[in-house]
């Protein structure tokens, strides 16, 4: 009833805008645009502006690569909302019928991020870690409550860059490292927190405003554990730790070079048949336990997937946020949800935006039988 009236009781309209710095370059794209897609990733994954633009009378001019471009979404009848600055680093010109497609990806991803470096962080807390990275890349931050202050006790960053270090350390902590509007974020998986640090509404999706749909869930019996090996330098003692389905762990520490042995320590599944061995050796027991814990909630949250196409784009939506759905079966519908990929597509068919959710661990048991509802 709301919409009619804002909308007259007309389709509402999709509308976006370009700039060029501060310069407002729409109306080049005007009667031209044949597509727009943007394509927002979690991580260190570069967001990806695509742009397909109609060149059949031929009078287009190829743009110069770097140019950047802001870019903002929404419907005429609400305004629109701001979708970041996207950096021109690929044109393609194809035809017939000519065509010119302009591809960017955020800007954020262009800059000493994907410099490698020579650091070694020694008892330091995430939040120590990420503000010394977000200053000498020129970055506010944010690190979300829950890990701000976990020590990190000895980690290197040789021959790597800021943004392969942090995604790095992000997978052991089972956290979410990316640059948003000039923000590095450095939060847990799932939490739904804006680049101001403030926490978001649980987005509500219901069958009604979806276009398609598909739910799907994988066998997870694929690995029933997680293994990571840790070195000990200063005991001279090499170990591994072994989570498995029931969040226990295994540690069986190998002799010394000078022959001593401590007792070996045995909980649980001592030999899981199918356990996913992660290849870096972390410096101590404490860190090779959190990332074969991270690995092992990763692996649990891609057991069910539901991928949503909403026959009417939300320019709002981003990946990180919670969300619940209502109108599908109610094992889906009972399930709590975050939003992973995120895919905005405006062409003459309208505006449509489609979710990659994923489930959160906690809600995994209540999956299990699913597939017999």
């Amino acid at each position: 009833m709301i919409e009619e009236l804002l909308t007259g009781g007309r389709e509402p309209r999709p509308i976006y805008r370009l700039k060029v710095g501060n310069k407002d370059v729409t109306g080049r794209f005007q009667n031209r645009l044949i597509e727009l897609t943007l394509t927002d990733n979690c991580g260190f994954e570069a967001d990806q502006l695509d742009i397909e633009l109609d060149d059949t009378d031929g009078l287009l001019d190829l743009p110069e690569k770097g140019v950047r471009l802001s870019l903002s979404l929404g419907w005429a009848h609400s305004g629109v909302v701001d979708k970041g600055t996207y950096k021109v680093d690929e044109l393609e010109h194809t035809g017939p019928p000519d065509r010119l497609i302009i591809r960017a990806r955020s800007a954020e991803m262009d800059g000493g991020l994907t410099t490698r470096r020579e650091n070694s962080y020694v008892g330091k807390t995430i939040s120590q870690v990420v503000q010394a990275i977000a200053l000498r890349n020129k970055f506010t931050w944010l690190v979300g409550k829950k890990l701000a202050d976990q020590v990190i006790a000895h980690v290197d960053q040789t021959g790597e860059s800021d943004a392969n270090f942090l995604s790095r350390l992000a997978k052991e902590f089972d956290a979410i490292a990316t640059v948003k509007n000039g923000t590095l974020l450095f939060i847990p998986a799932g939490e739904p927190t804006s680049a101001s640090g403030l926490t978001l509404p649980t987005v509500s999706i219901t069958r009604a405003s979806g276009d398609t749909h598909t739910f799907s869930i994988a066998d997870r019996e694929n690995y029933n554990g997680v293994k990571a090996f840790y070195q000990d330098t200063r005991a001279g003692m090499r170990g591994e730790v072994v989570i498995d389905a029931s969040n226990a762990t295994v540690v069986k520490e190998k002799p010394t070079p000078k022959g001593r042995k401590k007792p070996e320590t045995v909980q649980a599944n001592p030999n899981p048949d199918n356990v996913k061995v992660l290849r870096h050796t972390y410096a101590s027991k404490s860190n090779a336990e959190r990332a074969a814990r991270s690995e092992w909630r990763k692996i649990q949250r891609g057991v069910a997937s539901f991928t949503i196409t909403l026959a009417r784009g939300r320019a709002e939506l981003f990946p990180s946020l919670h969300a619940k759905v209502s109108g599908w079966k109610p094992r889906i519908d009972n399930t709590a949800w975050s939003v992973g990929r995120v895919v905005h597509r405006l062409n003459g068919n309208g505006y449509t935006t489609t979710l990659e959710l994923e489930i959160k661990p906690e809600a995994l048991e209540e999956l299990g039988t699913v597939a017999k509802s």
